[in-house]
């Protein structure tokens, strides 16, 4: 079943923090990557060169984490646990332009190879909407 993502932290996955994104390695261990993020309303999408080592860990076993913090309060973030459904062509580079544009204001710049879309289904979020800040005490 697919948990969501609560709407007032969408921003997270989408305004720009970067994803801390895992993957199982063969032998078990997890290995762990930064990478550009997107959330579609119902999927995590990130992305790599086809071919890439995350495709195939993810190939080989779907279940990934993704973690992202608000660049500007430390204490809104989201965690996803879930598994990768789907790797798309990311036909034209239109993904990576998309996510090129938001991380850096610019079109990708490295045209030269074919490039994958993640599809993550979200199966367990943990969130924050950050804390309150602490009341001022006055000790004068």
């Amino acid at each position: 079943m697919a948990a969501t993502v609560p709407p007032e932290l969408i921003d997270v996955l989408t305004g720009g923090a970067l994803g801390h994104v895992s993957a199982i390695r063969p032998d078990g261990s997890v290995a762990h990557y930064i990478m550009w993020i997107d959330f579609d309303g119902e999927h995590l999408l990130t992305s790599s060169m086809t071919g890439s080592r995350k495709g195939g860990h993810w190939r080989r076993d779907p279940r990934v984490t993704v973690s992202a913090v608000d660049r500007s309060n430390d204490w809104r973030y989201v965690i996803v646990r879930g598994r990768v459904v789907e790797f798309r062509p990311d036909d034209g580079l239109a993904f990576i332009d998309k996510m090129a544009e938001r991380y850096t204001g610019g079109p990708y710049r490295f045209r030269e190879h074919a490039r994958e879309v993640f599809v993550i289904e979200p199966e367990h979020v943990v969130a924050s909407s950050g804390r309150r800040p602490a009341p001022k005490i006055d000790n004068t």
